[in-house]
């Protein structure tokens, strides 16, 4: 008698967990330290304004990302090593949603001057990325460097800030929201946490 009611109780339990999924729910960061925030009334950072150009000459700025879930890296054409592992992951991310119109991509160079509008349109062409999801943007150094450090945190490290001058070259990948608010940082590097990237992107989807 014991046994079955043992085995009972069991049961009834894993029906129990069976009808009371976990809500799952991504932070938010405020801060370069990446100190996670849960609830949107503490939320006070998000991407400030910023203008660039894209591979197609067209210009893109933060409007163009509102009611869009996007994630951010930071790249040039001629990296010889880190880059192209950040691609290929980048390439899953965008095949996972091959045709989501709320999914973007952007890929910031950090190497502006070299990257114009063509170089970008080649590499662009040559690593088969698909526009419009995917924009690969350059303009003024200065100001990819602030948004780069000042609204994406991007490549801080437990909140040691770079100087202004200091070269950017980071393997994180950021995750945004429709509001322009961030919700997670990941290794572009690391196989894992893309796969841990593009289940987060669904849970953005399917906030209200």
């Amino acid at each position: 008698m014991k046994t079955n009611y043992i085995i009972a109780l069991g049961i009834a339990l894993i029906c129990w967990n069976c009808k009371s999924p976990k809500q799952e729910q991504l932070p938010f960061y405020n801060t370069p330290d990446f100190t996670a925030v849960w609830h949107a009334e503490e939320v006070s950072h998000k991407l400030a304004p910023f203008q660039f150009q894209n591979q197609d000459n067209q210009r893109i700025n933060e409007k163009d990302l509102l009611g869009k879930i996007h994630v951010a890296n930071f790249f040039f054409t001629i990296c010889p090593s880190l880059c192209p592992r950040l691609m290929e992951s980048m390439q899953k991310v965008s095949q996972a949603f091959p045709n989501d119109s709320i999914v973007r991509i952007m890929s910031y160079s950090v190497m502006p001057n070299r990257d114009s509008v063509s170089v970008l349109k080649n590499y662009a062409i040559t690593h088969k990325i698909n526009k419009p999801k995917w924009n690969l943007l350059t303009g003024d150094k200065k100001a990819i460097y602030q948004l780069a450090r000042k609204s994406y945190f991007a490549d801080e490290n437990l909140g040691v800030q770079r100087k202004e001058n200091d070269f950017l070259h980071t393997e994180n990948f950021i995750l945004v929201d429709k509001q322009l608010r961030i919700r997670g940082i990941y290794n572009g590097t690391i196989p894992l946490d893309i796969e841990h990237l593009i289940e987060d992107i669904k849970v953005l989807k399917a906030e209200e």
